[in-house]
């Protein structure tokens, strides 16, 4: 297993770097490999990327999640991946983001050494693109903070004293109506469908 760690400040606030990652199905706007994510339950994806010149489809798992402190997953078919990313607060506008990734090469190209090397170029590139497109933003697309337990999903502290908070009224739609998991949620200051501050155009590589 080859294992890659990259690391970026950014001048947001924890919460806000780790509720964007929450947003697995907005990683193709700052991962230039990621070509599409698809979220098939609360932890469980469809990856579809394009790595150092290799086109691989493969599922994976969230197997921990912390608010605002770490994710963790791992593919459940090949090729062999796992990693996490940890979030740590700086200051109250400023945090520390580490992606750290295991993965198995396959194949003549991926065991090159050439092609680590532009896996980690890639990690490090998709680092700098995610600092440029959350701190133009300035909020997150949206969030998702309950916690993931050896891939369980539990109800946080957070989300629990909302509940017992909230309106009968305001519950019941709730579960008539319920969000998808990670979907992203508009800030209430703009409406549903509009989002001014994402450019359709792929992003610059930084490098």
């Amino acid at each position: 297993m080859a294992t890659l760690q990259e690391t970026i400040e950014v001048d947001v606030p924890v919460s806000t770097a780790y509720n964007q990652w929450t947003q697995f199905e907005s990683f193709p706007e700052f991962m230039k490999g990621v070509e599409s994510v698809e979220q098939i339950d609360e932890t469980s994806l469809h990856f579809r990327t394009d790595i150092a010149g290799v086109r691989r489809e493969y599922n994976a798992q969230i197997t921990e999640q912390l608010p605002d402190r770490r994710i963790a997953w791992v593919s459940t078919d090949k090729p062999r991946n796992a990693g996490e990313v940890t979030f740590e607060s700086l200051g109250p506008e400023h945090s520390r983001v580490t992606v750290a990734v295991e993965w198995e090469p396959e194949g003549l190209v991926e065991k090159a050494g050439s092609a680590v090397g532009a896996v980690s170029h890639r990690i490090s590139a998709d680092l700098k693109r995610f600092k440029h497109f959350i701190e133009s933003r300035g909020i997150e697309t949206g969030a998702w903070r309950s916690a993931v337990d050896h891939g369980e999903v539990e109800e946080t502290e957070e989300e629990a004293g909302f509940a017992a908070n909230a309106p009968a009224h305001h519950a019941h739609l709730h579960h008539a109506s319920p969000q998808p998991p990670h979907a992203p949620t508009p800030s209430p200051q703009r409406p549903a469908g509009v989002d001014p501050f994402i450019d359709d155009a792929e992003p610059s590589d930084p490098n």
